[in-house]
């Protein structure tokens, strides 16, 4: 990352909680399709704190449902091009994201 990248506010880095825990999901998030695919649908402004709904492939057309959480944003305030994701798998204790099953 360059001095130039950080000086229009594009982070450097965004680490993201991701639930539910699969491996399979962290298969899918740790492709470099689905970081280019991240940067482009959140593009913008970035807080920790921000969640963000998304999928990921199961195969066959088939997606899994998976709830990122920004816990850390370094060297900028807004996702672009030149920002990298790093993708920490949700813990006990961590707050649960809202559950779609009432």
């Amino acid at each position: 990352m360059t001095v130039d990248a950080t000086a229009d506010g594009v982070a450097e880095r965004v680490v993201v909680r991701y639930a539910p825990v699969t491996d399979r999901i962290a298969e899918e998030l740790s492709k470099p399709q689905y970081r280019a695919y991240l940067r482009r649908a959140e593009s913008g402004p970035v807080a920790a704190g921000d969640e963000w709904d998304g999928f990921v492939s199961r195969g066959c057309g088939a997606t899994a449902d998976v709830t990122l959480t920004v816990e850390a944003v370094e060297g900028g305030d807004s996702v672009g091009e030149g920002t990298e994701f790093a993708f920490r798998p949700a813990e006990d204790g961590d707050p649960e994201p809202p559950s779609d099953d009432s």
